[in-house]
């Protein structure tokens, strides 16, 4: 064998070593004892379940099993049962995620034995008692995030609104997709009452993005703040969900084990 031939080798064999490494480090998998492998994610208002497939991508690839519910967004009744229905099929202990209105959702439906820890990802967190809607009193309006209501009382960010409203920091592509498959929401949702609230009795973690034009800022600290949730920053817009995945899928994990450790 040449000097040249040993040399191509040995590049090749130390690339795939690198390779091999670094593909390692992106995913390293959970311990075999780790009590919590469930992980339920809930999407929000105007989206659908798709938005996850980078965090479920990265949470899959350590070892959890990941469920993504699809809310009809047609009643906070009707989207807490489609989250129950995922509870129902999981095998043990579960971290349950939402993002904007599916923070209502896990909040309501929380409540769940299986449930050991909440996720909020820029997430709304009433109160037993409250609404949705009540949530915003008191802090400022989302000028750029603009909802258009249809005649039967559905919801839709406007389309000329929605990359600056929603996901400015995603491609444009991106941008059109999540604008064009848009999944209103029952305007009535925001009015109704919820009668739990889980994060009294579970642990909650918040990822807040920084730059979110859905909610103000001051509001989704005041969230967070409310529950007692570890907080995580990360500049993002709204879509954080889909534009951070590593960010929201590492403090998932961080509440997976955290939880698992008290077990």
């Amino acid at each position: 064998m040449s000097r040249k031939t040993i040399i191509t080798v040995a590049a090749i064999a130390a690339a795939a070593s690198l390779s091999a490494a670094i593909s390692a480090g992106a995913a390293e998998t959970i311990p075999q004892n780790q009590t919590v492998k469930n992980i339920v994610l809930v999407h929000g208002a105007f989206a659908d379940g798709s938005g996850w497939r980078g965090v479920y991508e990265n949470l899959t690839q350590r070892g959890y099993r990941v469920t993504i519910v699809q809310n009809p967004l047609t009643s906070l009744e009707d989207d807490v049962a489609a989250t129950k229905r995922a509870l129902e099929r999981q095998d043990g202990p579960v971290i349950l995620v939402g993002h904007s209105w599916g923070g209502t959702v896990i909040t309501e439906a929380g409540i769940d034995e299986k449930v050991k820890g909440l996720v909020y990802v820029s997430a709304l967190s009433p109160d037993a008692g409250e609404t949705t809607a009540q949530q915003y009193q008191g802090f400022a309006p989302a000028s750029e995030f603009v909802i258009e209501t249809t005649k039967d009382g559905f919801g839709y960010v406007s389309p000329e609104k929605f990359k600056a409203g929603f996901a400015h920091d995603a491609s444009d592509a991106d941008v059109a997709f999540m604008r064009d498959a848009q999944v209103p929401i029952n305007m009535s949702a925001f009015a109704t009452k919820l009668t739990n609230a889980a994060w009294h009795t579970r642990p909650s973690w918040a990822v807040i993005a920084t730059e979110d034009k859905a909610f103000d800022q001051a509001m989704l600290i005041h969230m967070a703040e409310r529950i007692n949730a570890k907080i995580t920053k990360v500049s993002a817009s709204h879509a954080l969900f889909m534009t951070q995945p590593k960010v929201v899928a590492d403090t998932i994990d961080q509440a997976a084990k955290s939880v698992s450790a008290t077990e």
